[in-house]
């Protein structure tokens, strides 16, 4: 198999342009894309439509050039449209397609990618135990998929998960983890990630009570995000693996905090990188995704200087971290079409989160 990755511009949530115009010149074949990351110029929270806006435009051309249903289409591929592109951040999408005709790799391990669903959850089981339990099921066969058996060829697990509403708490059959609905996004990112940690041996148990409570479990390689247009977890695996062939591989480290940007470095020079300065246009051309999370930092300082994000009751602390985290990074590889993730419960140290780069090699 080879994995294909292509990042495509969206005007806005709906734009398919580009997405079908490959379709059209045959670079991206529509039958073989398993998942699709968007960055929508939506607020992020919980009324942010924008989402289900895209996934639903997604659908509907992935399913009218597959002859398929929306409904098909839902069923097999991992839509993740994430929002938020506060500050230089620019809106876009990265399609995700396997070639199952290409040869078995013969020599260094290449790019890999598995999918995998849960089931639709009730509502009281969002942020507990049995999201947590379901999801680590989930990433071990979205592993099995891409035939990656060691975790350490692990390097970024991408979960798609649900949030309450209030129509969803009033409805519920038992009593929901929290009563406030933007809260109720932590919750479900910080059971997905654990999830992902507890599959990936990162850990070696979790519960709900340790869900937003203890920070020290976490995913090095988790990146959730929470929306109102789904009530099962979606699910992407990325890693390396011998069995897969082409010339794209993936790399990532864990920033330690929001302005770590010798982590970026880091994964820059795993992946041959070799420019001292931000990222000359031929090395650019080399950059295939840019895919990290963003957090506040809960101290309210960043390395002991005070930070006023958490303090903002205009703008939302998470809408903050994107801005700050995505100038950062595209002040290294001197490009803004970044997947800057917001909301990093246990994922990452407090204030930190994975950053993950996709290259040709």
């Amino acid at each position: 198999m080879r994995a294909i990755v292509r990042r495509l511009p969206m005007r806005d949530p709906a734009d398919m342009s580009a997405l079908n115009a490959a379709f059209a010149d045959g670079s991206l074949g529509p039958g073989s894309v398993v998942a699709i990351l968007g960055k929508t110029e939506g607020n992020g929270c919980v009324n942010d439509f924008t989402r289900g806006y895209a996934t639903l435009a997604m659908k509907l051309a992935l399913a009218a050039a597959c002859n398929a249903t929306p409904a098909e289409i839902g069923a097999r591929v991992a839509l993740v449209m994430s929002g938020g592109t506060e500050g230089g951040l620019n809106p876009h999408m990265t399609v995700f397609a396997v070639d199952r005709s290409a040869p078995r790799g013969t020599g260094p391990k290449r790019l890999a990618i598995g999918t995998g669903f849960t089931r639709d959850f009730a509502a009281h089981e969002i942020g507990r135990k049995a999201m947590i339990a379901a999801t680590a099921d989930a990433v071990r066969a979205a592993m099995e998929a891409a035939g990656i058996s060691d975790p350490a060829d692990v390097h970024y697990v991408q979960v798609k998960c649900p949030l309450l509403t209030a129509e969803r708490i009033a409805a519920a059959a038992s009593p929901t983890v929290c009563e406030d609905t933007y809260e109720s996004m932590g919750y479900s990112r910080g059971a997905s990630a654990l999830g992902v940690a507890l599959a990936l041996g990162e850990i070696k148990a979790a519960d709900e009570a340790t869900v937003c409570a203890d920070w020290s479990l976490y995913s090095g390689v988790a990146s959730t995000s929470a929306g109102i247009e789904l009530m099962r977890n979606e699910i992407m695996v990325l890693g390396n693996s011998s069995a897969w062939s082409g010339d794209l591989a993936i790399a990532h480290r864990v920033m330690q905090d929001s302005i770590d940007a010798p982590a970026l470095w880091a994964v820059l020079s795993d992946l041959g990188f070799s420019d001292r300065g931000q990222l000359a246009p031929n090395s650019r051309d080399r950059l295939v995704a840019v895919l990290a999370k963003a957090e506040p930092a809960r101290t309210g300082a960043i390395r002991g200087k005070r930070h006023t994000m958490w303090d903002d009751s205009d703008i939302n602390a998470t809408r903050h971290a994107r801005a700050l985290v995505g100038g950062v990074l595209a002040g290294v590889v001197g490009d803004t079409q970044l997947f800057v993730s917001g909301g990093a419960e246990h994922q990452g140290p407090d204030g930190g989160g994975p950053v993950a780069v996709i290259a040709r090699v």
